[in-house]
This record gives C-alpha cells, sequence and structure tokens, in this order.
C-alpha cells in the first residue's frame, strides 16, 4: 500500500495527546511540508516528499527511545509500501553510517545496522534526512537545530562528525538547486 500526505497526515493527527507529548507531531508535519517545498524545487515527487517526511517518526506513537524500529515495524504491519517504511529507519543516519546521528553511538540492534549500512539513500530519503535537521516545529537554520539537539540530547564523541557531514548535505542541496537551500523558506529569518 502506498501512503499519500492526507492518510499520513491522519495518522499524526490521531496521534495527538496518546504520547508523552506532541512536539513531534508538529514537527513531523514541518518536515514533511519543507519536503515537499525542496521536492518541488528539484523536479521530484512533492507528494511523495511530504509524505515520507509526515511518517518519518511515526513510531513514536508506540515508543520514543526506540521509534526508528517501531516506526518501521508500524507500517510493515500496515501493508505500507517498502520506501514508506524504510524512511523510518534512514531518517537520522547520514551517510549510510549508523555512528553519524545525533544524540550518541546508537546500540546494535543487527537489522538496523545492516540495513543502514547497505541501503542506498534515495534523493527523497536524502531530503528527508536534512529537513529533519532543520526543522522543530518551524524551519530553522541548521546552526539554530543543531543546538536544540545538542542542548536536549547532550554532546557525544560522534557530535562533531555529526555536525560536520550534517553541513556537508546541506551543500550538497545548495549544489543541486544551484543557490542557498535558506532561500527556499524565506521565514527563516522570522525564526531567528
Amino acid at each position: 500500500m502506498q501512503l499519500n500526505s492526507k492518510e499520513a497526515k491522519k495518522m499524526l493527527e490521531d496521534a495527538k495527546g496518546k504520547t508523552p507529548h506532541d512536539g513531534w507531531i508538529y514537527h513531523s508535519i514541518c518536515v514533511g511540508d519543507s519536503a515537499a517545498r525542496i521536492a518541488t524545487c528539484l523536479n521530484l515527487d512533492s507528494e511523495k516528499a511530504r509524505t515520507l517526511g509526515y511518517i518519518h517518526d511515526i513510531g513514536k506513537i508506540k515508543s520514543f527511545q526506540n521509534h526508528i524500529m517501531e516506526g518501521y515495524k508500524l507500517l510493515k504491519e500496515k501493508n505500507v509500501d517498502e520506501e514508506y517504511c524504510n524512511v523510518c529507519l534512514t531518517h537520522s543516519y547520514l551517510n549510510n553510517d549508523i555512528n553519524c546521528t545525533a544524540g550518541g553511538i546508537p546500540e546494535d540492534i543487527p537489522f538496523r545496522t545492516n540495513f543502514i549500512t547497505n541501503h542506498k539513500y534515495t534523493i527523497y530519503e536524502k531530503i528527508i534526512n536534512l529537513c529533519d535537521l532543520l526543522c522543530t516545529n518551524k524551519v530553522c537554520t541548521l546552526e539554530q537545530r543543531l543546538i536544540d539537539i545538542m542542548i536536549r540530547r547532550g554532546v557525544h564523541s560522534n557530535t562533531v562528525y555529526h555536525i560536520k557531514e550534517s553541513y556537508k548535505l546541506k551543500e550538497y542541496f545548495d549544489n543541486l538547486l544551484g543557490h542557498n537551500l535558506y532561500d527556499l523558506f524565506p521565514e527563516i529569518k522570522e525564526n531567528i
């Protein structure tokens, strides 16, 4: 089954008030809407990008700590197409590297480690990686978001590596677009 953004957003709306806090829901909506804007400028499927952004953190319905695996399992149980399930696994890890993530080195879950290491990221997954790093409940600069993450999760042995790779990802999209990615989001200036 292929999800659409309306169905994905309904999943988010239905989760309101059922988890420790709803911040992740507004973050997911921001990620989806931002991903759609980038996809449009790259002549990609904006509906697909929006849907992937909306569902990337859907596992938080079941567990904040293990939302990556829970999201993947939840969508698999609903017989959602593989690409939509995969974004739950890939959204937190840059460069096919399980250690290139915010919040410290994750515990080893063999399936996840093997998947991240061997999966070829799609352009849509890279867009979600980037938008996850640009959004709280609103679009902000990479610096603002990375500081937000460090305040909440702390600084770890992989933090500098993750920051450097985050900037490389933004530069990758700057080059694809032919201009600074922030030009797509004039509201960033209001959010500083």
